[in-house]
């Protein structure tokens, strides 16, 4: 799948600056990260099992 077919959002976390955030677009099988602020930039991918472990460890901080 290429960028241009991903769907990027922001987390509703990120506030109406958007300042310092980050956007993901997933696939079937790949979350994609990327800087909102230089969406041309490095991006990360990583598998989406990868990514939902990540997302469990990081709501157990609230």
């Amino acid at each position: 799948m290429s960028n241009s077919e991903l769907a990027w959002y922001k987390s509703s976390y990120s506030g109406s600056s958007g300042d310092s955030c980050v956007e993901i677009a997933t696939s079937p099988t790949t979350i994609h990260i990327r800087d909102s602020k230089n969406t041309a930039g490095p991006q990360l991918a990583v598998p989406a099992n990868a990514w939902a472990a990540f997302v469990t460890y990081a709501a157990q901080g609230d």
